[in-house]
């Protein structure tokens, strides 16, 4: 089921079929018919679309947030992370099916895929009421970086991807929000605070399944992650952080501000 996701290019397709897969695993648990986890062969980069085409991150435009451009190329922006989240919580599933989990560990990636492929097709909703659609404009050719970087370390894709890049998210997220909140674009608000309230639990699952392989082999969580982040994460963190939000999926300060590019504020 995770490959036949990343085997598929288009994105409302890939979405639909990641509901359809998420919606059959927890309809077998809840009828105590717990599907097989098994191993699998997913390919290193999931099927795209032809569009958006895909630059380094230095050559794509930057446009002015006040502007309904500018509006469009975040939600666009948006878009194309929310893809590559679907994919990404699919291949958390279908790469490492070889490391024994507990099935909760299924149950929050296959949790996690449903939720991202909602909110891909809540953003290109909002896209098209806007007169534009995901592909309209280039996007950031660097997402699938982390993925290729951690596919045989799975202490290293939880510390990257869920507990680095999506709370990432968690810091600027409100930022976003404010500034359709200041465009009274209501109905973009409103998808945005689900994305945001639901991004907290993915950074927590990533916490949780860390904690968990490192209390399994006997390892200092701090220490590990700051360990992988600097083997895989390209660059320093960058403030200002969420901390109460980081903290909510528990991710506390000592993880990442000595990750950051900056000093912490006095006193912490």
């Amino acid at each position: 089921m995770a490959v036949e996701v990343l085997t598929t290019a288009d994105g409302r397709e890939k979405t639909a079929l990641s509901h359809k897969h998420a919606a059959t695993w927890f309809a077998a648990r809840k009828a105590g018919d717990t599907i097989p986890v098994s191993t699998a062969n997913p390919p290193l980069r999931p099927a795209r679309p032809e569009k958006p085409e895909l630059l380094n991150p230095r050559d794509v435009p930057r446009r002015r947030p006040g502007s309904p451009a500018g509006r469009i190329a975040i939600l666009h922006a948006v878009a194309h992370i929310e893809l590559n989240a679907v994919d990404l919580h699919w291949d958390i599933i279908a790469r490492f099916g070889h490391v024994p989990m507990p099935i909760g560990f299924y149950d929050d990636w296959v949790k996690s895929a449903d939720e991202e492929s909602k909110h891909y097709n809540l953003i290109c909703d909002c896209l098209e009421q806007m007169g534009s659609h995901y592909g309209a404009l280039p996007a950031h050719a660097g997402m699938w970086r982390a993925a290729e970087d951690t596919a045989e370390d799975l202490l290293g894709r939880l510390a990257v991807v869920p507990m680095v890049l999506e709370a990432r998210g968690l810091d600027v997220t409100p930022g976003m929000i404010e500034i359709f909140e200041k465009a009274n674009e209501t109905g973009t608000v409103e998808v945005l605070q689900v994305i945001y309230a639901e991004e907290v639990g993915h950074v927590a699952y990533g916490s949780k399944w860390f904690h968990f392989l490192c209390g399994r082999h006997d390892l200092d969580p701090k220490d590990v992650f700051h360990d992988l982040v600097r083997t895989y994460f390209h660059g320093a963190l960058k403030p200002p952080f969420n901390e109460e939000k980081r903290a909510e999926a528990g991710l506390p300060p000592d993880f990442y501000w000595p990750l950051a590019d900056q000093t912490p504020p006095h006193g912490r």
